[in-house]
């Protein structure tokens, strides 16, 4: 595995990119799904001030620091 990854690594970017496209194309779908239920509910959320906005900057960071766990 790791042969076929220092060999993609090798790619030029848009090599990098159809490649990835390929692969992921190859997956199952994930099955998330959004009711407008729950935007509604999200949007309650913040207009009541249950929950508070972040940036995306800031909802980047978290991402990342979850997944360096």
């Amino acid at each position: 595995m790791a042969e076929v990854e220092k060999e993609a690594l090798a790619l030029n970017e848009n090599e990098r990119a159809h490649l990835a496209v390929s692969l992921l194309a190859t997956l199952p779908p994930t099955e998330v799904e959004v009711t407008d239920d729950e935007v509604l509910k999200r949007d309650a959320d913040l207009e009541s001030g249950r929950a508070r906005e972040i940036s995306h900057q800031e909802f980047i960071r978290r991402v990342e620091r979850e997944r360096r766990r």
